[in-house]
């Protein structure tokens, strides 16, 4: 784990999807093959966030399950590839810091394709220099539920040339939440079909989610 295999980086057009993965679920996988099919990937990266900055005031399951059910989430699919730069790495993570890592690890014949929601998108000027990320890769935007139209104009005012980046993918808005399951395994009601049986199966035998006296 960490960085794509020798024999793949002569893969030249590399999907990336990060994510607290918390848990990953159907519609992460959904997103990532479409995006896979229509930009005509070689390969998608799952990166699991190892501290996630827009979370530090919130409660994120332990890292090492939240990489074993990425890990058995894309085994079934040889297109998918989990890489855990960002959990090794100590600190917040931040999508600019991944991106430098992998460029310098495969090299300048791979292009990277960074899969991300719209809401996501209109907030990147909080990013970490979002001018820096805006040259490592290009922004695959993909729709979400009660998102209305980017307004791409008012991302350019503040960060100029990110309009030259984006790519807006037509996929179907897919409903599903990793906080929605979290409630749902909290409350004992099934999550069957939201998540890979091999997720589910690892939720349910390590207890993942359920309410305790003090809380999750």
């Amino acid at each position: 784990m960490g960085f794509p295999s020798q024999a793949k980086k002569e893969a030249m057009r590399m999907g990336i999807l990060g994510g607290t993965f918390d848990p990953i679920h159907v519609g992460h996988l959904i997103i990532a093959e479409g995006a896979r099919v229509k930009l005509g990937l070689a390969q998608v990266l799952f990166v699991p966030a190892g501290q996630p900055w827009l979370k530090v005031n919130q409660t994120v399951t332990s890292v090492l399950h939240r990489v074993e059910m990425t890990r058995r989430a894309i085994m079934a699919n040889p297109c998918f590839e989990l890489c855990s730069l960002e959990v090794e790495r100590s600190g917040p993570s931040y999508t600019v810091d991944t991106l430098l890592a992998l460029g310098e690890r495969i090299g300048p014949e791979a292009s990277f394709f960074f899969i991300l929601g719209c809401d996501s998108l209109a907030e990147l000027r909080l990013w970490k220099e979002p001018a820096t990320l805006i040259q490592l890769c290009r922004l695959v935007a993909i729709p979400r539920l009660g998102v209305s139209q980017l307004d791409l104009s008012s991302l350019e005012a503040s960060i100029p040339g990110v309009t030259q980046t984006v790519i807006q993918l037509d996929m179907p808005i897919i409903g599903i939440s990793s906080s929605q399951i979290r409630r749902l395994a909290a409350q004992g009601l099934s999550i069957r079909y939201l998540v890979p049986d091999k997720v589910r199966e690892y939720i349910e035998e390590q207890k993942l989610y359920i309410r305790t006296e003090g809380g999750r």
